[in-house]
């Protein structure tokens, strides 16, 4: 049978289409073929990945956190109860008994990692940023890898943690978490691999550190990092409580500008003179009543009290006591610091690389309200056998407040 011209140019017009498709779709899978072919190709550079996942399915098993599981190392019955029942640091009891009002200082997460030290997080996370596309095309360097941090700066607000953990953080064997992670007393149930993912990953040689003040007064947190790692070393930046106070209120007024006056928040009583130790502005410089709870814990070898006052007017001794205490070169010193005086506090430099200085947050060093020096006379009368127990506890006399 002989086909017409007409008819075969019409075979060849319907078959087309059809060549078109399975041409397309030989394609595609092609494509699909190459696009799996290189993905089994990145995995397999990449097995760190699959393992750290594997692994921490199954600390998370290992590593749940048991408070039953804590033996505490309680203190000698004379050590802090002698001369009890006159003792005024025994008869003002809020922490143990009465619940702080914090009604002026019910910060949230953002106000706890301060408002001023963003760029300090928006800086560490370009570091993190580095660090992560570092890791894909230096396979060959280093292994780094997140672990729970082995020194903690506990406290205190408006001491000078800050400062303090900016000045470790120049130090090369020092890998500190720039935000507060506030683990041990606002997220501990999130668990301990929640706590290991927030923190900086580290080579091996390095100390893993973060800084959350408000752990010094919070009264679960000693038995919680015990119950983590009973050698954790513990840093507290301490300062005179009153001026402490004082700041404190700065602070929180700078937030919320109509706040009752300094005045009016720490007495219960002006006339008779009745210091309100409900208000966590007073309350927080009581630190002989924190540090009590602290030493049922942990020996007294493990904690580090670094004056606030020397941070400002000596960086590098302090930062020399800090190095020793975490058993590392002393790196940090007298050339890594540049006083600005119209902040009233020491600025970083970086020798090395002869960069301009750097200074904290523009909040910081806030100018102070004026306070009825009667009112801060009395507030240094209240602290006087805190202060004083506080130096026999501690080996250390921080020279606070005069009591004439």
């Amino acid at each position: 049978m002989e086909y017409s011209p007409i008819y075969q140019n019409l075979h060849v017009v319907s078959s087309s289409p059809v060549k078109n498709k399975l041409f397309v779709f030989c394609i595609m899978l092609s494509l699909w073929v190459y696009m799996i072919y290189c993905c089994v190709g990145y995995c397999s550079t990449m097995p760190s990945l699959m393992v750290s996942t594997a692994s921490s399915k199954h600390s998370q098993h290992l590593e749940k956190v048991d408070p039953n599981r804590t033996q505490p190392r309680l203190q000698n019955e004379g050590d802090l109860e002698s001369e009890h029942q006159e003792d005024p640091l025994d008869s003002l009891d809020p922490l143990f008994g009465a619940s702080s009002r914090d009604l002026f200082n019910n910060e949230n997460d953002l106000d706890s990692r301060g408002g001023e030290d963003w760029d300090e997080i928006r800086s560490e996370q370009r570091t993190l940023d580095n660090n992560v596309m570092s890791s894909l095309f230096n396979e060959s360097g280093p292994v780094e890898s997140k672990k729970l941090p082995q020194a903690i700066i506990i406290g205190v607000k408006k001491g000078g943690t800050r400062a303090l953990l900016e000045f470790l953080r120049v130090h090369p064997d020092i890998r500190a978490v720039g935000a507060e992670p506030h683990f041990f007393d606002r997220n501990y149930d999130k668990g301990l691999e929640w706590y290991r993912d927030r923190m900086p990953e580290t080579q091996e040689g390095q100390i893993t550190m973060e800084k959350t003040p408000s752990y010094y007064v919070t009264k679960d947190v000693p038995a919680r990092i015990h119950t983590m790692s009973p050698d954790t070393r513990l840093i507290v930046v301490v300062r005179d409580p009153v001026t402490r106070a004082i700041s404190d209120y700065t602070q929180t007024r700078s937030k919320k500008p109509d706040i009752p006056s300094f005045e009016s928040l720490a007495f219960k009583n002006r006339t008779t003179g009745l210091i309100d130790t409900s208000w966590s502005a007073v309350q927080i410089g009581m630190y002989a009543k924190h540090l009590q709870r602290w030493l049922q814990y942990f020996p007294k070898d493990q904690l580090l009290f670094i004056s606030g006052e020397r941070l400002i007017s000596d960086p590098a001794g302090e930062m020399t006591r800090v190095q020793d205490f975490l058993g590392l070169r002393r790196v940090v010193g007298h050339k890594h610091f540049h006083f600005n005086p119209a902040k009233g506090f020491p600025c970083l430099k970086r020798p090395e690389v002869n960069s301009k200085p750097h200074c904290l947050g523009k909040t910081k060093g806030r100018i102070h309200p004026n306070i009825d020096p009667e009112v801060v006379q009395r507030l240094r009368e209240f602290y006087q056998p805190f202060n004083r127990r506080f130096y026999q506890m501690t080996g250390h006399d921080f020279g606070w407040g005069s009591w004439s």
